[in-house]
């Protein structure tokens, strides 16, 4: 048994949880060669749920493939996907500021689902678990969006904001998984993982 887990994604946010709850991990990143935007492309007519499991899963491809080309050290593979969702509609990472003054205008005083789905292979063996979280946005003056996108921070994030930053203050209500809504779901994780043979 390994004392640590691949972690099979850029994201700061889930390295910082998984050293929150005490996991030991290791970056299996894309290399030159892959397009990993491209697994994160929307299909048309397709659910936000269905969207982010099966990226997920298209992302954990990915990920035990590259850990086979580069034949590394077996340990459990971690990967995850997070969409932030107004009803059918999917706010996935901005393009630019304009987007995402529009996606946070759109959240501005109404609520919305945030989807995070984990996935965690370990030899033969894959698993999936999602996490479904409910936010509810105050209204924002334009001028709050203005210098939150400003900020920069919107980018690289689904639906153009993070909880843990200073867009907090607009977020009346939250119900559901807060690391979920971070990029990464501690319990669903932490079940998977054990189910992985991986002590947490």
């Amino acid at each position: 048994m390994t004392d640590f887990v691949w972690l099979a994604s850029q994201s700061p946010r889930r390295a910082q949880l998984l050293t929150q709850i005490g996991v030991v991990h290791k970056p299996l990143l894309p290399g030159a060669d892959e397009d990993a935007e491209a697994l994160e492309a929307e299909r048309r007519n397709e659910t936000p749920l269905h969207y982010v499991e099966r990226v997920t899963r298209a992302k954990l491809k990915a990920a035990i493939a590259r850990h086979a080309a580069r034949r590394l050290e077996p340990a459990p593979i971690l990967c995850a996907d997070t969409t932030v969702a107004i009803g059918s509609r999917i706010l996935a990472k901005p393009r630019d500021a304009a987007d995402a003054v529009e996606m946070l205008t759109s959240l501005s005083g109404r609520t919305h689902h945030v989807i995070t789905a984990v996935g965690v292979a370990e030899g033969e063996r894959s698993r999936l678990a999602t996490s479904v979280s409910t936010v509810r946005f105050a209204a924002m003056p334009r001028a709050a969006i203005d210098a939150y996108v400003a900020s920069g921070e919107p980018f690289g994030k689904a639906g153009a904001y993070a909880i843990q930053g200073p867009i907090a203050v607009w977020i009346e209500h939250i119900e559901g998984s807060h690391s979920g809504i971070m990029g990464l779901p501690l319990h669903e994780t932490a079940v998977l993982l054990r189910k992985a043979g991986h002590p947490v």
